[in-house]
């Protein structure tokens, strides 16, 4: 095998430029021989890429190869890169210097790319092979010593010292072998005769041509060459280049010149014409895209010439005179295919990681992105740019290997996808580009929590509600997508008194409607405040609560209660015929549960002894029975009295009690029991007079009261606590109903909505202009205990008498008596005195309590019909009245018994006994 000094330039030039490209790519190279057989060993390619053979599986370890098929496979077991198929690099590559398989190794969690180049050697498996079988040559026997005949060639599919050929003939006299370099590629192959011919001796000529290639082992090709001895026309053209270079850009139209080519012939006559013809051996795609004229010699273009389908055409010429037997003369046309950039870069876009997650970490890996195109050099080379404003760039991989990666952080609730443009622009001039879209979805995180529209709601539900009644919907809203968003919604579980908040409300979990689970009663929860929660489904779930403060409105559900006797049962009293006129005989004490108009009571004296003027009265709001006039002897002995009790609500509830007045002359009143009731049956039971023992208890309680009140101004005096001082007070909630204005403290709101048993009320000034002093219970409890009920009946004081701003009604000043107005005139002698000491005699009283602890009958009911709730609380509130030494309280103080100051049952009774004595 014989090499020439320029070849071996060129292989060691190659190599060393092999050897820096391997240097320089940072990639796994890797070279396997062609046709090795399958399983063939080509490299370790796991332990090369620094991965362990245990996470291939779980990580979806995969190789991919353009347009390679399945030639190479890895075993995941062991990493070992093999041959899976067989591998022709003559059909892979062509005659190509380089050959090689590009793999693309993908590996998941998280996710990497590797780039594998795998180098396919050559190996002498293609003979050299001939044109033809057998080649005729017509010679004439006239030709001189040393002409040269020119024969096609062998070609050899191999490439490098497998592609070198050389040639031999069989041994002959009349011919030798020539073979002559014409360029770098191509030989020109040819016979020289070296003896004249004689056609009377040999007609015909058999030779036989070797071809043999630089591979180890050598394979050769033959082919036959038969010369017929001609005996006439003894010159051949001869075309002045043996070898035509040419230069043509791609796409060039049909009908342009290649090149012309010209033959002479130095025969005369018929025997000079000269007519231009292909070699009969061309091939078919040449004579596609080429056309010769016979006889000027022009070759021009009649099809598409594509750079990208072949870059160069080697054609034969041959030029034959018309002399018989002809002459022939060849030629080689090299032409050469110049690139024009007419090819857009093709982009090939690869989603492995979509949809992306609203929370992933800048530099996640979106999609794979690989660019080419079938230009060569400038036209070839492309660049690769995005769309801009969105959040991702692009990341060089590895030659025209992109990774399209999240540059900053995502949001769903502002923008759900993007349409990333990725746009590829070679090099050319002008430049041609191409673009390609990918739409990136962004995937929701659970990163919003529910909102309400507002932090509290205020609802306002009757009492006697039915069970499951819907007094409210609660709704919130979340920003996020799908189960994020989907919201659930409960209680915020706590203690109301002694029971749970979920025996009393519940809420639906999808719809937010809440439900009332049994009747409310306005009687035992004013107010019912709690919470509501919202959460979402998703991971971990996100939620918020929302305020509801339920106040439960009153509705006229009771009526009224008679303190002492129950309603419809008989009360007896005896009264002596010598009392004047406005004789308090008894007083009926009755209490209504409800609040407002709903308590406010009133009394009414209706006569069932039968007609005529009855010689008594029953104050409107006090209950107080006295006498009208002077009692005469035309006065029946027996009046039966039906007080009739209702209170202002609608529907008006109402109770009675019959009252039976004995009356007794002035000698009997003496011996006479102090006080007769009479049962259902008529019958009466004498009762003890109890006076001495009233007035010894009075007198105890007062030395009690006094000797308390000494100590708490004492402890008052001594330690005054910041708390105890008169100030502004904590916020007082107003709400607004039906049936009037309701205020609460903020203390009182917190016992109601608290459950902490049976609410207390805050004293409370009549004046609008006073300011109230909180007082909290163990204060209240104290002051209650220190009211003196020992104040003795007086005048009234001009400072207890309302102020034309602060009396009841719309305008501040009525006129009228017992009917619902507020007399002027009697007032303060009446009214006020009847108001303030009655409910002082009913905290004195123990039968003037309500069931349960509710509190006694205040002013609520002995106010006229005009004074609104917003002056007047509850009639189970505390009302201190400025000017007045009187304070009024319920029953949940002090319930000691104290007899009242004046005009009470009990002053009655004993004042006429010392008028007696």
């Amino acid at each position: 095998m014989v090499f020439s000094w320029r070849e071996d330039q060129r292989l060691l030039l190659w190599l060393l430029l092999l050897s820096a490209w391997e240097a320089g790519s940072g990639q796994l190279h890797y070279s396997v021989p062609e046709e090795a057989k399958h399983g063939t060993f080509v490299g370790r390619i796991a332990q090369d890429l620094g991965l362990e053979l245990a996470e291939l599986v779980p990580r979806l370890f995969r190789v991919a190869s353009k347009d390679r098929g399945d030639l190479l496979e890895v075993n995941l077991q062991n990493g070992i890169l093999f041959v899976n198929s067989r591998i022709d690099r003559e059909a892979l590559c062509g005659r190509s210097a380089e050959c090689g398989i590009h793999l693309e190794v993908i590996v998941d969690r998280p996710l990497q790319v590797f780039h594998v180049e795998v180098e396919v050697r050559d190996i002498n498996d293609n003979p050299p092979v001939f044109p033809v079988a057998i080649k005729n040559l017509f010679i004439s026997e006239s030709r001189q010593l040393g002409s040269r005949f020119s024969l096609e060639g062998a070609s050899d599919k191999d490439i490098g010292t497998n592609s070198l050929l050389t040639y031999s003939l069989n041994s002959s006299e009349y011919f030798t072998l020539d073979v002559k370099r014409k360029d770098e590629e191509v030989k020109s192959l040819g016979l020289v005769l070296k003896k004249l011919l004689n056609r009377e001796d040999i007609p015909e000529h058999h030779l036989l041509i070797t071809a043999v290639d630089g591979g180890k082992p050598e394979l050769t090709g033959t082919t036959q060459v038969k010369i017929t001895v001609l005996d006439v026309n003894d010159n051949a053209p001869a075309f002045e280049r043996t070898l035509y270079k040419v230069r043509l850009s791609e796409n060039a139209p049909n009908g342009t010149v290649v090149v012309d080519v010209n033959a002479s012939d130095l025969d005369e006559g018929v025997n000079k014409d000269i007519v231009y013809s292909f070699h009969t051996d061309m091939p078919a795609e040449i004579l596609s895209k080429f056309h010769l004229d016979p006889v000027n010699g022009h070759i021009t273009v009649k099809d598409n010439i594509d750079f990208e389908e072949t870059k160069s055409f080697e054609i034969q010429v041959e030029a034959a005179d018309k002399g018989t037997p002809p002459m022939t003369d060849h030629c080689t046309v090299l032409v050469e295919i110049v690139d024009v950039n007419d090819n857009v870069p093709e982009l090939v876009i690869k989603s492995l990681s979509i949809p992306v997650l609203e929370n992933s970490a800048p530099g996640t890996v979106i999609a794979l992105i690989s660019v080419s195109d079938r230009d060569s050099g400038t036209n070839g080379q492309v660049t690769c740019s995005l769309t801009p404003q969105v959040p991702f760039k692009l990341v060089s991989t590895f030659k025209n290997y992109y990774s399209l990666v999240l540059d900053s952080a995502l949001d769903r609730e502002t923008t759900p996808d993007y349409k990333v443009v990725v746009t590829a622009r070679d090099g050319g001039s002008p430049s041609l580009w191409a673009t390609a879209s990918v739409s990136v979805e962004v995937a929701d995180v659970n990163d919003n929590a529910p909102a309400f529209a507002q932090p509290e709601y205020t609802v306002f539900v009757k009492e006697n509600n039915p069970p499951g009644a819907h007094i409210f919907t609660v709704s919130a809203t979340d920003a996020d997508a799908q189960e994020n968003a989907l919201l659930s919604y409960s209680l915020v579980e706590r203690r109301v008194g002694e029971r749970s908040l979920s025996s009393f409300v519940s809420v639906h979990a999808e719809s937010g409607k809440v439900f009332a689970l049994q009747p409310l009663d306005h009687e035992e929860l004013e107010l019912l405040q709690f919470q509501v929660s919202a959460r979402d489904a998703g991971v971990p779930s996100l939620g918020s609560n929302v305020t509801l403060q339920v106040f439960v409105l009153d509705e006229n559900d009771n009526a009224p209660t008679l303190l002492g006797p129950q309603a419809g049962s008989t009360m007896s009293e005896l009264v002596s015929r010598t009392v004047g006129a406005g004789h308090v005989v008894t007083k009926v004490r009755a209490v209504d549960a409800d609040s407002g108009y709903n308590a406010w009571l009133s009394y009414e004296l209706q006569s069932a002894t039968g007609s005529g003027r009855l010689p008594f009265r029953v104050g409107l709001y006090t209950g107080e029975i006295s006498t009208t006039r002077v009692l005469d002897e035309t006065d029946a002995p027996k009046q039966r009295l039906l007080v009739l009790v209702k209170d202002h609500g609608e529907p008006v509830l109402t109770a009675t009690v019959t009252l039976l007045v004995s009356l007794v002359e002035t000698g009997h009143t003496a011996n006479a029991p102090s006080r007769t009731l009479v049962n259902s049956a008529g019958r009466e039971a004498s009762l003890v007079d109890v006076n001495v023992y009233l007035i010894i208890a009075i007198c105890a309680v007062s030395s009690l009261l006094v000797l308390t009140l000494l100590l708490y101004t004492a402890l008052r005096c001594s330690a005054t606590p910041a708390e105890d001082s008169c100030g502004p007070g904590k916020p007082v909630l107003v709400c607004s109903s039906a049936v009037g204005t309701w205020s609460y403290s903020q203390q009182r709101r917190q016992r109601v909505c608290s459950g902490e048993g049976p609410p207390k009320a805050d004293l409370m000034a009549f004046s609008p202009s006073l300011t109230p002093c909180p007082v909290n219970q163990e204060k209240e409890d104290k002051l209650v205990s220190d009211i003196d009920f020992s104040v003795k009946q007086a005048p009234p004081n001009t400072d207890w008498r309302f102020s034309q701003a602060q009396r009841p009604g719309t305008s501040g000043s009525q006129n009228g008596d017992e009917t619902g107005t507020w007399p002027n005139n009697q007032f303060d002698t009446e009214m006020l005195q009847a108001m303030i000491l009655a409910s002082a005699s009913e905290a004195a009283d123990g039968s003037s309590t309500l069931g349960g602890g509710a509190g006694t009958m205040g002013l609520s009911a002995r106010y006229g019909p005009q004074f609104t709730l917003q002056h007047v609380p509850d009639y189970r509130q505390n009302v201190y009245i400025p000017g007045s030494n009187a304070t009024l309280t319920n029953a949940a103080g002090k319930r000691d018994g104290k007899a009242p100051a004046a005009g009470g049952n009990g002053n009655k009774k004993k004042s006429g006994k010392k008028e007696k004595k």
